[in-house]
């Protein structure tokens, strides 16, 4: 997994609460188990006007111009800003390869379905929760400028704009290390691969009854 030190990035405004998981990746596209290719799918109920499956050429469908996503100052938006209870619903997990294989790095809202925060950590997008005075005020920025970026410092846990105005956030410190060195859970695992290899080991030698035909 990609190490998360510190990003800078531009600003999708999408100003919705109690988001769910089907908005962000519909039921239809969970055939897949890859965890790649699902950013064409990405809020797809919302993004385009004609119905998709796996099978849909997105490049041939009908974009909605009035959602956020298609618009053209918020092309290559990659810091998602979002209201209260992001991601709830379903555990899929797939709703956050979407947002991971179109680009988004870190998801900011003030509160978040528990679910769906631990599975940003598992696949290297950071959510950052920020009161909800401080995200109604970043949302009031991207309405009076065309774009805004933000840099998101997780050494320091503090969302920056520019040198203007600051936000401090906390996160759990073993997953701070975890996105800080770029590990997932089956890495962490692979760093235990001697102590796991001396276990089996030792089980063999003293329970040898076990592995006996």
């Amino acid at each position: 997994m990609k190490k998360f030190l510190s990003h800078t990035g531009k600003v999708l405004p999408f100003d919705r609460s109690n988001v769910d998981t089907d908005a962000i990746l519909p039921k239809q596209y969970l055939k897949s188990i890859s965890k790649f290719g699902f950013g064409d799918w990405l809020f797809d109920d919302l993004r385009y006007l004609d119905p998709g499956d796996v099978r849909t050429d997105c490049t041939t469908r009908k974009i909605n111009p009035d959602f956020v996503l298609n618009k053209p100052q918020f092309e290559n938006a990659n810091i998602l800003l979002a209201r209260e209870n992001f991601g709830c619903g379903s555990s899929r997990e797939h709703a956050v390869w979407a947002l991971k294989g179109y680009g988004i790095r870190v998801v900011i809202a003030p509160s978040f379905a528990d679910i769906f925060y631990n599975n940003c950590f598992k696949n290297g997008v950071l959510p950052v929760v920020l009161p909800a005075n401080v995200v109604d005020s970043l949302f009031k920025l991207t309405a009076q400028h065309e774009s805004i970026q933000l840099t998101v410092d997780l050494e320091n846990c503090k969302v920056s704009y520019g040198n203007e105005q600051s936000w401090s956030f906390t996160v759990d410190e073993s997953r701070r290390q975890n996105l800080l060195q770029g590990h997932d859970e089956i890495s962490i695992t692979l760093l235990q691969t001697a102590a796991i290899q001396d276990f089996e080991n030792n089980l063999k030698s003293s329970e040898e009854w076990l592995f006996s035909q």
